[in-house]
């Protein structure tokens, strides 16, 4: 990771010390959902889109500007869910690097995530990377430093979330059948979910429209369609949703 080092001599006069960001963005894609990874040159390890904040820079401007630069991934709406600060989250990883290398101090990170159609985004590789791919949740590789402990973080936080905000506009086609939402909810949630209860409960949450026109192609019964009303959904999450999964 000699390349490591060149980048240190810049980072020093840079970023602002001790922090750092980490962003996890969430893709659903044939009922899984997936998470963006970027494998480093030299190493077996894969990381999270994550960089350093600029001295003149704002938090969530930061975050933007680091997955745009790290992955290609640009107009994400990012979600700030938690501070991580293990004392010894990376020295391990940077453990044969000289002490005075700027990516082995301690940094504190700020982490973010984001729920996104991972076929509309098209991912690019960094200078420092040598692969940026979709990895299954249920199969990540091998990662780097607290990165799969940021992940699992990030998930908690999405469930606390999915309590009072809805989800779904960024994760499913425009126009989606009933039981397409409740497997992502039930993706999201690990967990089942009773179809006429999550029927019930979604309708009242007054974002979805059904279409007239039901899904043409089915082997059985044409299943309904429906779509997100933007107005309403962006509505909910200012406002947020009284409920429970």
């Amino acid at each position: 990771m000699e390349y490591l080092i060149e980048l240190s001599k810049e980072a020093w006069g840079k970023y602002l010390p001790h922090i750092s960001i980490d962003s996890v963005v969430f893709g659903f894609h044939e009922g899984e959902i997936k998470v963006l990874l970027l494998k480093m040159k030299d190493v077996e390890k894969w990381v999270l889109p994550g960089g350093y904040l600029l001295k003149e820079e704002g938090l969530d401007e930061a975050a933007y500007r680091i997955l745009k630069e790290r992955s290609g991934a640009d107009k994400i709406f990012l979600h700030q869910f938690g501070v991580l600060g293990s004392p010894q989250r990376s020295q391990e990883f940077f453990k044969d690097l000289p002490d005075d290398l700027w990516h082995k101090q301690r940094f504190i990170t700020i982490g973010y995530y984001a729920l996104v159609d991972n076929t509309e985004i098209r991912v690019v590789v960094d200078q420092l990377s040598d692969l940026c791919e979709w990895k299954p949740l249920t199969q990540l590789p091998d990662l780097a430093m607290d990165h799969r402990n940021i992940i699992e973080s990030a998930m908690e936080a999405l469930r606390l979330d999915l309590n009072h905000k809805p989800v779904g506009y960024n994760l499913l086609p425009t126009n989606f059948t009933m039981p397409e939402l409740q497997r992502l909810y039930e993706t999201i949630l690990n967990k089942s979910l009773n179809r006429g209860n999550f029927y019930r409960k979604i309708m009242s949450f007054d974002i979805l429209e059904k279409l007239e026109e039901p899904r043409k192609g089915a082997a059985h019964k044409s299943p309904n369609l429906y779509r997100f009303n933007l107005g309403k959904y962006e509505a909910a999450l200012k406002s947020g949703l009284q409920s429970s999964w």
